[in-house]
């Protein structure tokens, strides 16, 4: 037989010594607050997404023509505007269905190449002679002509947009530092393609090198090389930038949107 249980339990000593101290835990809002429908953000998701892939649809078409789909395909903002308009199109179907949203690694890391191929394009090679081109045109494109149109596209209303839904549609403080080291695999990734790439192509191809600061046949391997380090350099940084950007932006106001 088991031991009856005392009618009157006697109080426990104190503990000695101060009264323990939390320590403060940071707990994401997600994990407490269930996520809500925000039709208006997935609209503005869903068009970016649009966007994104009828500029990469315009270049293609255009390299088709000139008989280089497959060196359109090739190119850096290209490959990150595919990769944005999948996210966009994940994101506007959480926010549609008020489910939780995609990873800051993922959508950071996306939001860091557009913006990063965006730069690349305006300060290295809108004024470049012989012209920029992603088909085999050598000719300056024309204003509101189909090529000057899918470069604007590509390298300035989708990044627009891009960070437009950063700042006013996604909350703050989510990105990482240690998020900025993964974020290099893809470049230095690119980069190893792009120089398998041209090893394959003959010498005389056209667009045998996409970009004029990665011409090894012009400038050699160890330019190159610096060349590609010095990006690589300045992608971690606009990493960080990003990163303390997030920290200190305000985060948009909760609503029903």
């Amino acid at each position: 037989m088991t031991a009856p249980i005392p009618r009157d339990i006697p109080d426990l000593p104190a503990v000695p010594g101060p009264p323990p101290v939390l320590m403060p835990s940071h707990v994401p809002a997600t994990a407490v607050v269930a996520p809500i429908r925000r039709p208006l953000v997935a609209v503005f998701r869903l068009l970016t997404a649009a966007a994104a892939a009828a500029g990469v649809a315009l270049e293609l078409l255009l390299g088709t023509l000139q008989g280089t789909p497959a060196r359109t395909l090739s190119y850096f903002g290209v490959q990150a505007t595919i990769l944005l308009a999948a996210v966009m199109l994940l994101s506007a179907s959480r926010a549609w269905r008020a489910r939780r949203p995609l990873p800051p690694s993922v959508t950071g890391a996306t939001l860091l190449y557009v913006v990063i191929s965006a730069l690349v394009y305006h300060l290295l090679l809108a004024h470049t002679t012989p012209p920029f081109s992603m088909t085999n045109v050598t000719a300056p494109p024309e204003r509101w002509h189909a090529q000057w149109a899918a470069l604007q596209v590509l390298h300035l209303v989708v990044p627009t947009a891009a960070l437009l839904d950063w700042l006013l549609l996604t909350p703050a403080a989510r990105l990482r530092l240690r998020m900025a080291a993964p974020w290099l695999l893809y470049p230095l990734a690119y980069l190893v393609f792009y120089l398998i790439r041209a090893g394959f192509l003959p010498a005389s191809a056209p667009g045998r090198y996409l970009y004029p600061f990665l011409d090894a046949a012009a400038h050699g391997y160890r330019s190159t090389l610096a060349n590609a380090l010095l990006v690589g350099l300045a992608i971690y940084a606009l990493a960080l930038v990003l990163t303390a950007l997030d920290h200190t932006r305000p985060t948009p106001t909760r609503r029903r949107v």
